[in-house]
């Protein structure tokens, strides 16, 4: 065997430096040919510039280029090429100019790159102009010129001329084919993508594992499971079924068409598997609503010794998100930073969702305050997750700023539906039509019906129950059921029954399997004291076979999920429970805690309706996570349907009690519990005075606070709404014989001393604020004691209002 000479075994070297990615290796290399030869040969000097050049160090590798005197295609080729692999697409365009200002003509190999370069870039005009190069120097005839032309067009949006250069190609080959579908399927066009993998076909083609990957996205997006299965037995026929790749493709198809049972058949029959196996299996199993599986599937796919990729993540940081599982999510974040892809933007935004809809709205602001790169995603995901956790005002100043200008970042289509969410929260009519409104002039987005519906949620929310029927009528488009849905729930909280039979007729008529829409028109029925209609209703669901959904609470403690039922007596610990459960409601009657019994939608005694509402899933969830949980763990509990009123006043007397952080996820909260559940005192910012008070604390409030008084809902007593952007207080009539209870709670508890003053209203000012309002104070002549928080970031003041009652306002750094 002879000996390669030293020049020779330089070039190995070389090459075997760039399919290593080893720089050093390459630079060593460089060193040794400085070192033993006295010339450089040129096609070393062309290995030494497709090293640099490849290995993504354009700056030796164009010094190099310009200390080798005789340049040749070959040369610059290898500098464009590299330039292009690793992202340089406009050092690359630069570089193709001065070749041509060289006097070097560009080749077979060079206008490729070039065209991909201009094709990224999305410079059409710039593509045009090498096209006619490739034209003049008669290149087009080659098959890879013709498909890079080809692939040009069709990312910078020239559909016409993309089809003449297809159509002009005199030879075509696979390589063109795979190109022409994909494209197809990337520009939201699968029907077009079919009708030319089937013209392939017909051609005499045979394909590879690109058309078929390809040819499964475009069924996966014209939702046609027949096509897909019809190429799933191609494949299986022609030996394709083996390739992992082709593999992964059929796991995605019928993920995304929800065929459940036919991915995990592909999966379980691969015999080998790759990352993107993995990932797609989690992926699938996320899109298919089957959380817990995905999770499952991550762990298995970390113990088969898979390291996490950025889609893998993503997708397993949605399947927390959708479980509320705020530790596993942390774990994954933990994962993420090991792994070094928590700064991809796709992972980013996706840790940004898990900890929105995880209720921990802290880490969800630091994740995205920590990207370095932001896209349209990210910035809909913190919106969301403000909206989803009530934060309503802060929600519509990040839509502010998202749309200042400064973030270069518009808002899509679900930006909008966001915002419209959040307006429906904040009960923001004025603002949610202005927005919706604006939408085709402002934004240049049409309406769809996901904000169709956002519109009628925010009339329903305020009241204005016939004048979201009106609006449904109007709609261009027809009513879905998140439309209805959200009158019927309107019409309930109001007491529009006939109005809401109108909804749940429509409901029945688009969705009549869903026993949701029977058991809310049951319940309104219930409310309302027409027993008789909601029997019917209910025993109609009998009839027809439609059985009502299980409700349930599940809380985890220490890695192990606890599940109960209403009425559930069934936990190991049920002893406990109880006999917490009795405590909590002994220490609530005492702090004036009365259940709110429409919410047992039965004709029972007064006695057992209160009965019935106690033991719902979600308190005796609490209660055994008070049992459970040390003092100070915030209590997180989840839950499969809404929770009702009664739920959610109780709770929050709880929380005030124990002195414990609870969130619970549930449904979407309906405008009963929002509305009903503060006009009864759920709200923490809650004050009770006697009927001849509360004007004037309405006046005080509204004088040094800034209060704005909004229309009150008709009760049986008087009441007076007073609101700030994201605050509510409430001054309610009451009995002066009451007695208020002793209690953190309590306006007859304050103390003369400061520092013994109760903790019952938190208002937030911003710091700018902060100092006018605390001169206000002393201009009104009100006695008051400052202090600052160890932080040194928060100042507080607190004083007594005209009653006595102790207040604390703080400033707040953010």
């Amino acid at each position: 065997m002879p000996f390669l000479t030293p020049a020779a075994a330089a070039a190995s070297l070389l090459e075997f430096a760039v399919s290593t990615h080893s720089p050093l290796l390459g630079r060593s290399t460089h060193a040794q040919i400085l070192k033993t030869l006295s010339t450089i040969p040129p096609f070393l000097s062309n290995h030494l510039i497709h090293m640099y050049s490849k290995l993504d160090l354009p700056n030796s590798a164009h010094l190099l280029l310009r200390l080798t005197p005789n340049r040749s295609v070959v040369t610059w080729t290898s500098l464009i090429s590299g330039a292009v692999r690793n992202g340089h697409f406009s050092l690359s365009l630069s570089h193709f100019s001065s070749m041509r200002r060289d006097g070097v003509n560009p080749n077979d190999f060079t206008f490729p790159v070039a065209f991909k370069a201009s094709g990224c870039l999305r410079l059409p005009v710039t593509g045009q102009q090498l096209h006619g190069l490739a034209i003049k120097d008669g290149q087009m005839v080659d098959a890879f010129v013709g498909c890079s032309a080809f692939d040009m067009y069709c990312k910078t949006g020239l559909r016409d001329d993309a089809c003449k250069v297809f159509d002009e190609m005199p030879h075509r080959n696979l390589a063109t084919w795979n190109a022409c579908i994909s494209n197809y399927v990337l520009d939201g066009r699968p029907g077009s993508a079919v009708s030319m993998f089937i013209e392939f076909r017909r051609s005499g083609g045979g394909g590879d594992t690109i058309t078929f990957c390809a040819f499964l996205n475009a069924c996966s997006d014209a939702e046609d499971l027949k096509l897909g299965r019809q190429l799933h037995g191609f494949v299986i026929r022609y030996g394709y079924e083996a390739d992992v790749s082709v593999a992964n493709g059929l796991i995605d198809f019928y993920g995304k068409c929800h065929e459940m049972g036919c991915f995990e058949v592909v999966f379980g029959g691969m015999s080998s598997r790759n990352d993107v196996s993995w990932s797609s299996m989690v992926a699938a199993y996320e899109q298919n609503d089957e959380q817990e599986k995905a999770c499952l599937v991550f762990v298995k796919a970390r113990t088969e010794g898979i390291e996490p990729t950025d889609y893998m993540v993503s997708s397993v940081l949605s399947a927390c998100a959708g479980l509320a599982g705020l530790e596993l999510g942390r774990s994954v974040h933990a994962l993420a930073a090991k792994a070094c892809v928590e700064k991809n933007v796709f992972v980013g935004s996706a840790l940004v969702d898990m900890y929105g809809k995880c209720g921990s709205i802290e880490d969800c602001e630091t994740a995205f305050h920590e990207m370095g790169e932001r896209n349209s995603v990210t910035w809909n995901a913190l919106l969301g997750g403000y909206a989803h956790q009530g934060h309503a005002d802060m929600a519509l100043a990040l839509f502010r700023e998202m749309t200042c200008g400064i973030h270069e970042m518009g808002p899509n289509y679900v930006t909008l539906v966001c915002v419209l969410s959040a307006c429906s929260r904040a009960g923001e009519v004025k603002m949610g039509m202005e927005i919706f409104e604006s939408m085709r002039g402002r934004y240049g987005i049409e309406p769809g019906i996901e904000h169709y519906a956002c519109v009628v949620d925010i009339l329903a929310r305020a009241g204005k129950v016939e004048e979201a029927y009106e609006f449904i009528r109007r709609m261009p488009v027809r009513p879905n059921v998140s439309v209805w849905g959200a009158l019927l729930g309107a019409c309930r909280v109001y007491g529009k029954p006939e109005l809401g039979r109108v909804a749940a007729e429509n409901l029945f008529e688009l969705d009549p399997h869903d026993s949701g829409n029977h058991v809310l028109l049951s319940n309104m029925y219930a409310a309302s004291g027409r027993w008789e209609e909601a029997n019917l209703v209910r025993k109609e669901m009998k009839d027809v076979g439609i059985k009502k959904g299980v409700g349930c609470s599940w809380i985890t403690v220490k890695n192990s999920v606890h599940v109960f039922q209403a009425k559930d007596t069934s936990h190991e610990m049920n002893s406990e429970i109880q006999k917490m459960l009795t405590k909590l409601k002994m220490d609530m009657k005492s702090a004036g805690y009365v259940p709110d019994t429409k919410q047992a939608l039965y004709d029972l005694e007064e006695e057992e309706k209160e009965t019935e509402v106690w033991y719902h899933s979600e308190k005796i969830a609490l209660a055994f996570g008070l049992i459970a949980l040390p003092p100070g763990i915030p209590i997180r509990i989840t839950k499969n349907l809404r929770v009702c009123v009664d739920c959610h006043s109780a709770i929050k007397f709880i929380s005030g009690i124990v002195g414990r952080e609870i969130i619970i996820r549930g449904e979407e909260p309906t405008a009963e519990a929002l509305e009903m559940a503060a006009a009864k005192g759920a709200c923490l910012n809650h004050v009770s005075r006697e009927s001849s008070d509360i004007k004037r604390l309405a006046k005080f409030y509204q004088e040094i606070f800034g209060f704005e008084q909004v229309e009150s809902p008709k009760l049986e007593f008087d009441v007076i709404w007073l609101k700030l952007p994201s605050f509510f207080l409430h001054l309610i009539e009451r009995n002066p014989e009451t007695k208020l209870p002793e209690g953190p709670w309590s306006a007859t508890s304050a103390d003369a001393d400061p520092k013994n003053l109760p903790r019952g209203h938190h208002i937030c000012f911003s710091i700018a604020n902060f100092d006018s309002f605390v001169q206000t104070l002393k201009e009104k002549g009100i006695e008051m004691h400052q202090k600052s928080l160890p932080n040194a970031k928060t100042r507080q003041v607190f004083f007594f209002d005209p009653d006595g009652n102790g207040l604390e306002v703080a400033s707040m750094e953010n």
